[in-house]
């Protein structure tokens, strides 16, 4: 463990084969991990496929990046990413080498508590109701643990209950009861979704009201992970700015999204760039993470940035994340995939609680990697070199032809598919003169 570093200098120079082998000898995969990883055989196959999910035809492929340069709580990782926009992959990384100035990324979690939601409505005395609820918390408890007796001797399962009341809604007035259940190493969508299930008859004995939904909340925001970075004020410097004035301008970024929630959007979409992909790559539920993050952001009544940054009395750009993230590392597509489980190997994690601290690592180094481009030579510049290769291609160029009209089109500063095919054109005229 402690021969292991993530800092693998020219990696992106590397052609894909080369950067597989790197990766092997970082973390000691073997062939058929490196199989999974590269998708020669088809990572998943369509009669997996057709087992997770309903009227599958086929599969979709995404490309697999990994992102270097992360030291997480001493420990040097490298972090598979499956995503399709350009510039992520890079900027994570290049943000995680300014952070290794400073010490490296150092994160916690609280515990994997998860909230299962039983409406009741048409309840005729709601405080009544409350009390007698609570009054009968344990058996209510050991009801729902019956459901899952794997998460129980794990030292999980459903460990309180909580009634909420609201004296309005749209339809009229409804309670809703909490059951506060221990996941631990799984997201646990489907263990609590059975435990409000089973306990919704006997709410309804007690409170003498009817039980509509029974289902898990997304918002988990007692399943928290946090992270800090560091960054020297002199590892900002490049191009003859001053690294003082790049910090200045962060926080000026940073202050623009605290306050508007026009701006913090697309600040937090950034810091999910780094996030979502890492979920993807092993078998994670985005969609839930993504709900989840931008509830969290607007739970003072103000949607606003997810990170917050700050300059320490030596000069040092700090940044901070805290956010819910609630990640399994069993069950569900992370053992179904083979290269999520692959992905799972690389980063060596034992817990779902490693891997939620990876993930908000991942998202506070995309939130800087963003804003130090916006705040020195803009986004548009490292962004719009790859997105020119992706419009080549789409043109049609092949091999060397990809970076030849690439380059014309960022110099011209025109990065359209007409123009791409234009210079395409008039790279294969071929010489008719001897």
């Amino acid at each position: 463990m402690g021969t292991r570093n993530s800092r693998l200098g020219g990696f992106y120079q590397l052609n894909p084969f080369e950067r597989l082998q790197a990766v092997k000898a970082f973390d000691g995969l073997n062939d058929e991990d490196l199989r999974q990883l590269h998708g020669g055989n088809g990572a998943l196959t369509v009669e997996r496929a057709d087992k997770m999910i309903e009227n599958v035809v086929g599969t979709f492929n995404l490309p697999l990046g990994i992102a270097t340069n992360f030291q997480i709580n001493g420990r040097d990782v490298l972090i598979p990413m499956g995503v399709e926009e350009p510039s992520i992959v890079a900027g994570a990384s290049y943000a995680a080498r300014l952070v290794r100035e400073g010490g490296g990324f150092h994160a916690s979690t609280t515990e994997p508590l998860m909230i299962g939601q039983i409406q009741l409505v048409n309840i005729t005395d709601p405080q009544r109701a409350r009390f007698d609820i609570l009054a009968n918390r344990d058996e209510i408890l050991a009801m729902a643990n019956n459901q899952s007796n794997s998460l129980v001797s794990l030292g999980g399962g459903a460990k309180d209950v909580e009634v909420r009341i609201f004296e309005t809604s749209p339809m009229g007035p409804m309670m809703v009861v909490h059951l506060i259940i221990d996941c631990r190493d799984a997201m646990g969508a489907n263990a609590i979704n059975s435990m409000a299930e089973a306990v919704a008859p006997r709410l309804e004995a007690i409170s003498g009201g009817r039980a509509y939904l029974r289902i898990l909340s997304n918002l988990s925001d007692r399943r928290l992970a946090r992270a800090r970075a560091t960054v020297p004020a002199k590892a900002l410097e490049r191009d003859g700015i001053r690294g003082e004035d790049v910090v200045e301008g962060i926080l000026w970024a940073y202050s623009f999204a605290a306050v508007d929630p026009y701006r913090a959007t697309t600040h937090n979409k950034g810091i999910l760039n780094g996030i979502d992909p890492v979920l993807i790559a092993t078998g994670n539920d985005w969609r839930a993470i993504e709900a989840g993050a931008h509830a969290y952001a607007a739970r003072s009544g103000h949607y606003t940035s997810l990170t917050a940054w700050e300059r320490d009395a030596h000069g040092n750009l700090i940044g901070t994340i805290e956010m819910p993230l609630a990640v399994g590392i069993v069950g569900g597509a992370t053992k179904v995939h083979p290269a999520a489980q692959t992905s799972l190997k690389l980063l060596n994690v034992k817990s779902a609680s490693e891997l939620a601290e990876i993930c908000v690592c991942a998202g506070l180094a995309s939130n800087l990697a963003a804003m130090r481009a916006l705040a020195t030579e803009g986004i548009q510049r490292g962004h719009m070199g790859l997105h020119a290769r992706q419009i080549a291609m789409a043109a049609g160029a092949h091999g060397n032809e990809i970076d030849q009209v690439a380059q014309r089109m960022v110099a011209e500063k025109q990065i359209k598919p007409a123009r791409a095919e234009a210079l395409l054109a008039e790279l294969r005229i071929i010489p008719t003169q001897n």
